[in-house]
Order: structure tokens, then C-alpha cells, then sequence
């Protein structure tokens, strides 16, 4: 099976560059169109909902640095190309999904660090990408600093 279309959901994390690498790699032997995404999270999510301050200004901050690395993914990765590129808000299982099904993505790559204990308790955005994925989901195993 050949994949057509590859959907790399990434977190901004400087160890990204390896996720949007390999699924280039993946894309480029497959022939497969290749897409980016980052979901910005909703700060008062982060907070269970209730925040008695405005969040804002803070928020609005957030999404424009976004929308800066996403600019600066699209130069460092032109396989990508900036039409390509999507900055999503909300909860990021669902957005990585409604974008996976929207675009007719057949694989979803993202990056994992296999985390145990509780970090592993606290949750994990490639773990829960998994369930009720539209389609395949690869992890690629992204190594702890030392």
C-alpha cells in the first residue's frame, strides 16, 4: 500500500524538524502530497476551563508565534510549501482529525517520546491521536535529551 497524501502534525518543539524530515522522506518515495499542522490549544483548556482573568491578549500572542514558525517550517522544509501549512485552533486530536479527513490524508506522522510513568499519566498528544484516527497514524520515536 502506498500512502497519497501525508498529514505531519507537529508541536513546535525544535525536534520537530526530524517528524517533518522523515514523513518528507516517506512522502517523496510514496509520491505523496505532504501537509503540516499545528493546534493551538485554548489557553483556559490548559487551565480546566474556568480562568477568572482574560486570556486573551495572551492567547492572540500564541497564535502569532504560531503562525511565525509555521512561516519559517514552510522556508526550512519547501517540500512542504506554504499552502500546505495549516494552523488549526482547539483541542488538538480533534483538529489533527477533522484535518486528516477534510484533506483526504491517508497516513498522519507525528512525533513521539515515548514517555513513561507520569508523564505517560498526564497524557500524550501521539497516544491520543491514535484512537478514532481517520486513517493510519506513524509515531516517529524522537530521542530525550541528554
Amino acid at each position: 500500500m502506498t500512502y497519497q497524501h501525508l498529514l505531519v502534525a507537529v508541536d513546535m518543539a525544535e525536534d520537530c524538524h526530524i517528524v517533518i524530515q522523515r514523513a518528507a522522506d516517506l512522502a517523496k518515495s510514496c509520491q505523496a502530497r505532504l501537509s503540516l499542522v499545528h493546534v493551538v490549544e485554548p489557553m483556559a483548556m490548559a487551565f480546566g476551563g474556568d480562568v477568572p482573568m482574560d486570556l486573551s491578549m495572551l492567547q492572540q500572542q500564541q497564535i502569532d508565534q504560531a503562525r511565525e514558525r509555521m512561516e519559517a517550517f514552510s522556508t526550512q522544509h519547501p517540500e512542504l510549501g506554504k499552502e500546505n501549512c495549516h494552523l488549526a485552533f482547539g483541542q488538538p486530536r480533534q483538529e489533527i482529525h477533522r484535518m486528516a479527513s477534510e484533506h483526504g490524508c491517508d497516513l498522519i506522522v507525528t512525533g513521539s517520546h515515548g514517555r513513561h510513568g507520569l508523564a505517560l499519566l498526564l497524557g500524550s498528544t501521539s497516544n491520543d491521536l491514535l484512537h478514532a484516527a481517520p486513517c493510519d497514524v506513524l509515531a516517529v520515536h524522537l530521542k530525550k535529551p541528554e
